[in-house]
């Protein structure tokens, strides 16, 4: 399998070291992995179109309208998207394809960094099996997602007052699949620095993650995505 990692944007992130984070996992299971700190790779759509995973690591920054479409294509015949926190989910605010396609775009994370809540595993999906529910003190997602998402694991978003507090508490997924054409899509909140990922169920998850969505290259071979075209939303 070949996969290529793709870091930058905000440096309060760490998206070197997390990088270098899902680098090691994926060469731990035989993964070819080319790692970069350019956008240039978005655009070529045949080089996206020829791996089994992307990985972004990118906080804010831009990402034009064609590079997205690339990637668009290129995930809907197969090819993985995977990615954590505010490098895939906090990427490329201005593009709403982005957001389509990973599942949701982050609005705030009340209370900042480290904040103690509780990670709850709400699936016997073979990505959480066996984990257990966990805390961890670091910021704490608030985002709006697709209800199509398929949730992993989710938060509950009452540790911290503020002016969301009067709608009630809601439980805040945390981690998810989901699918774009014939490829997969996961995404974990966790991983505002390295460290919060680096070991333990946290690790876990994305590992698995990583490689789910990876396979499922191999999954869509043969099979078409012709019935699912569409012109597009050009807003």
């Amino acid at each position: 399998m070949k996969a290529l990692i793709t870091w930058g944007g905000w440096d309060g992130h760490e998206p070197d070291r997390v990088a270098a984070l899902f680098r090691d996992m994926l060469v731990a299971e035989g993964v070819d992995v080319t790692m970069t700190d350019s956008l240039a790779p978005f655009d070529d759509p045949d080089l996206l179109r020829s791996l089994d995973l992307i990985v972004p690591v990118w906080t804010m920054s831009e990402l034009s309208r064609t590079a997205a479409t690339n990637v668009s294509e290129a995930v809907a015949r197969g090819t993985g998207l995977a990615g954590c926190h505010g490098g895939m989910c906090d990427a490329f605010r201005g593009n709403p394809l982005w957001q389509f396609i990973t599942g949701a775009n982050w609005v705030a994370h009340p209370g900042g960094d480290g904040v103690k809540h509780r990670i709850t595993i709400t699936s016997d999906d073979p990505l959480v099996a066996g984990l257990p529910d966990f805390d961890v003190e670091t910021e704490q997602y608030y985002l709006h997602t697709d209800p199509a998402n398929i949730v992993l694991a989710t938060t509950r978003t009452d540790v911290v007052t503020w002016y969301h507090s009067p709608n009630g508490p809601v439980y805040m997924p945390v981690a998810w699949t989901r699918a774009w054409g014939l490829g997969r899509v996961y995404y974990n909140a966790l991983g505002h620095r390295a460290s919060v990922i680096a070991d333990g169920p946290p690790a876990e998850m994305l590992r698995r993650g990583l490689l789910w969505a990876a396979e499922g290259k191999a999954a869509a071979a043969g099979r078409s995505v012709d019935h699912l075209q569409h012109a597009g939303n050009h807003g």
